[in-house]
Order: C-alpha cells, then sequence, then structure tokens
C-alpha cells in the first residue's frame, strides 16, 4: 500500500516509538502479535486496506523491541506491564477519545493490559487469543524461552521449530525480545470483568496455541465469538480476518 505514513514518539522513558497508519475517519487502533510487526500483521495481507475502505483511520504500532520501534537492551527498559503503557501514551500522544482497539496474539494481550490501565475503546477486539494464553502465561512464556535456547539447534520436527523460523524470517532482535518477554505476566479476572465494552473474540479453526477462544469470549462480560479458517500462523493471511474485525466495527 503506497498510502501507509510512518510516524514517530517519544515514549515517557525515552525509547524511540513508530506507528503506521492509513485511512481517514473513525480511530481504529491494531496491535501486532510477538516477533511480528505492523507490516506482517495489518498491511501485507490487506486487513489494513480493507479497515481504510470501511470508513476507518487505521493506526497500527510497532511494539517496542519489534519492527521499526526501538529495541534496547537495558532491562530497567522492560518493566511489568510496559506493554500496556505504551498502548495507553499512544492513545493520549494521539488525542484520541473515541476509538476502537484491537490486537492479534500478543497484541490481544497488550490490548487487556492497556484497557486494564484504564484505556476505554467503543468496541475491542482480540484475535490469535485463547483463554489459557491470557491467564496461564507461565506456560507461554516457557515456550518461546525454550526456543531462544534452541534457535540455532532446532531441527525439523521439533515443537519450537515454526516459531524459529518466523524469528528467522522477521530477523528480531532476540535480546530485546527476550527482555520483552519478561515484561509480561498472567491476566488475573479483574482485568478481564473491565472489559464492559462489546468484544469480538476472532480465531482461526485450527488456532490452539493460546488456548480456547471461545472460553475468552465466555469469560468477558459482552463477547462475541467469530471463527474463521486457519492456524495462529496462517489465520492471519486470511482475507475472513479483516472481514470479519470491518462487519463487527461497522454492524449497529
Amino acid at each position: 500500500m503506497s498510502d501507509i505514513t510512518t510516524h514517530h514518539w517519544t515514549a515517557s522513558d525515552g525509547v524511540d516509538l513508530v506507528w503506521h497508519e492509513t485511512g481517514a475517519g473513525r480511530p481504529l487502533i491494531l496491535v501486532h502479535g510477538l516477533f511480528s510487526d505492523a507490516a506482517m500483521n495489518w498491511i501485507k495481507f490487506g486487513h489494513a486496506a480493507r479497515l481504510a475502505a470501511a470508513g476507518f483511520r487505521v493506526i497500527m504500532p510497532d511494539l517496542r523491541a519489534h519492527g521499526a520501534s526501538g529495541k534496547p537492551h537495558d532491562a530497567a527498559l522492560y518493566p511489568k506491564g510496559v506493554l500496556g503503557r505504551d498502548l495507553v501514551e499512544l492513545v493520549a500522544q494521539l488525542g484520541l477519545s473515541n476509538y476502537d482497539l484491537g490486537g492479534f496474539s500478543l497484541g490481544s494481550r497488550t490490548v487487556v493490559q492497556g484497557v486494564g490501565q484504564g484505556l476505554a475503546p467503543r468496541r475491542a477486539i482480540l484475535s490469535g487469543m485463547g483463554l489459557e494464553g491470557l491467564m496461564g502465561w507461565k506456560q507461554r512464556h516457557a515456550f518461546f524461552i525454550e526456543a531462544f535456547e534452541k534457535f540455532d539447534a532446532a531441527v525439523r520436527g521439533d515443537r519450537h521449530w515454526f516459531a524459529i523460523q518466523f524469528m528467522k524470517s522477521q530477523k528480531v532482535d532476540r535480546v530485546a525480545t527476550r527482555l520483552l518477554l519478561e515484561s509480561n505476566s498472567p491476566v488475573d479476572e479483574a482485568m478481564l470483568a473491565t472489559f464492559a465494552m462489546p468484544t469480538l473474540v476472532l480465531c482461526g479453526a485450527d488456532d490452539h496455541d493460546n488456548g480456547s477462544a471461545q472460553a475468552l469470549a465466555e469469560a468477558l462480560p459482552d463477547a462475541t465469538y467469530v471463527e474463521i479458517p486457519g492456524t495462529h500462523t496462517t489465520s492471519v493471511t486470511q482475507k475472513s480476518l479483516g472481514e470479519a474485525i470491518a462487519t463487527f466495527l461497522t454492524s449497529p
């Protein structure tokens, strides 16, 4: 897409962060997943273009330690909940008061953190995420730490193989992303209870990486569960992901 613009801003701790945007209209913030970036999750497969065509100003940050954003190697710059804090600060930076907010995988966790820290979008989207992935973070954390440790040794057939290949394709900064992993913590029931806004829980039919998306929808006060084709890796490539988000956000 030629109409994507890229903007830099400085977080409260001095880290340079980036957001990309396209379209005009109602603000919609979309947050990408772990080891990915805005281009991979939202732009490459047409979701940003679809949502811009539906009348949205699509705002897509690159998370700390990802994409074009800063990747510091100082552990002090990765306190608990830092991604939620960055998201809160971005909303303030943009001066938004009436907006929608969504994420994929780690982006969904970041949305939950942001709402837990005071964000109040009109509607929310949690995609590529299940209840266990939010509330049982220790297991996912251990998986990724093992992937880092096997980065140069894992062979095809190893359960970490695809995660490692994706990290290599994205040229991730392993020092920065490992520090970022340590900043995450399990979500508790009180944080989920803050989701008073209508929420779309969207997940691939064969995506079980983060547990049950249907259970997550049932745990939220006002959620709708929608299933699309694909695994955790392939669902984000499906046209139906952007279509489902557009339908949810434009419905009465």
